[in-house]
């Protein structure tokens, strides 16, 4: 304790006493004024860090309109994960629907044109007539040509469409079938007003179309056939192996289905583009399934996410590439290809992760190796 005369000294030497501030009790004033700067340096700097915090952008603080977003953001993300990890056996309704209902849309296209896909004229036979613009003929309506066509052509299938050369249309091309070569070439020339050196004409007989038909068939199943046996070999095990091949098989049906939706005429291109399809669409397959059956750390479904996260990678990219190849090339049998695969791989994406991933998390956890 410190005597009432040692306080007095102290008062007038400008000393003050702060019982319980310090050890001995007393606080001098340049520790008081130290002290005061201390206490006024953090206001400034509460004051300074509330500012920031508080600081209002549009009526709205800033920082906390960040961290509300990306918190919003993380909660719809794990929001979708959630649903992705237990509802996985209803998810898996979504492609078995999809392809319940490209069968129904073959079919019904088989039972309106007697062909279960839409033949152009590389696979069903007819004449190809090919108008380069020149001096006299600089520009047509491709719908209003076809229209016209259609019209004086009665009974026929007529479909015309640009030919194009580094971006700019320099002619058409006028496919034809169910029609005579010299109705439709008279019928052209007299509505176009061409003469005999103003056109080529291209004509593929009905039965050697039917005849690349069939080959081009054979080569897909043959395809398809191998696919099967290689992804059996790998992986010695019938669910995942089925599993695979389900899921390309529904790429195929569904794209397939999509084509006759909006009325695509595939060609001998097109048939080359689900030849393609088919590798596209086991990649991931066989991606997911390698992750999922042959690595052993994680639960199950972080090995899926882990598959997903690469795969998507890789679809997203390649889609990226394809559809910039679409825009930009002139060339229609390209376009039809990139069209074909782009649809093919929006498709896969389904039947990859819904569809592959659910039957595969299925059989493991039948088979007790779930270990979250």
């Amino acid at each position: 304790m410190v005597s009432r005369r040692e306080r007095k000294l102290l008062r007038q030497k400008g000393a003050r006493y702060v019982k319980g501030e310090t050890n001995t009790g007393l606080v001098t004033s340049d520790d008081s004024s130290k002290l005061a700067d201390s206490k006024g340096a953090s206001g400034k700097l509460k004051g300074t860090l509330k500012g920031k915090v508080t600081g209002k952008v549009n009526g709205k603080s800033q920082y906390t309109h960040s961290a509300h977003s990306v918190k919003s953001e993380s909660k719809f993300i794990n929001k979708i994960l959630h649903i992705y990890e237990y509802q996985y056996k209803k998810l898996f309704l979504i492609p078995v629907i999809m392809l319940v209902l490209a069968f129904i849309i073959i079919g019904a296209n088989f039972a309106i044109t007697g062909e279960f896909v839409n033949k152009g004229v590389s696979l069903k036979g007819g004449v190809t007539v090919t108008v380069p613009f020149n001096e006299q003929f600089d520009s047509v309506s491709n719908d209003l040509l076809e229209k016209e066509l259609l019209n004086l052509l009665p009974g026929s299938d007529v479909a015309v469409r640009s030919l194009s050369e580094a971006g700019n249309q320099i002619g058409i091309i006028i496919d034809a079938s169910d029609v005579d070569t010299n109705s439709l070439v008279n019928t052209i020339k007299l509505h176009l007003n061409l003469e005999q050196q103003d056109y080529t004409v291209e004509t593929i007989g009905s039965s050697l179309g039917q005849s690349f038909f069939r080959e081009i068939l054979t080569a897909l199943l043959l395809a398809f056939i191998f696919m099967g046996l290689v992804v059996f070999i790998y992986f010695r095990t019938a669910v995942p192996s089925l599993a695979v091949i389900l899921a390309a098989f529904s790429d195929m049906i569904i794209t397939l289905a999509i084509i006759d939706l909006i009325g695509i005429k595939l060609s001998t291109a097109g048939i080359a583009a689900f030849l393609m399809l088919i590798g596209y669409s086991v990649d991931t397959d066989i991606l997911l399934t390698t992750r999922v059956i042959k690595r052993k750390e994680g639960s199950v479904f972080d090995r899926v996410i882990g598959a997903a996260k690469t795969g998507l990678t890789m679809n997203l990219t390649t889609l990226s590439a394809l559809t910039i190849a679409f825009i930009f090339t002139p060339s229609e049998v390209l376009k039809q290809i990139m069209l074909i695969l782009i649809i093919g791989l929006l498709v896969d994406i389904i039947n990859t992760w819904l569809q592959n991933a659910a039957i595969l998390r299925y059989y493991i956890e039948k088979k007790g190796d779930r270990q979250d």
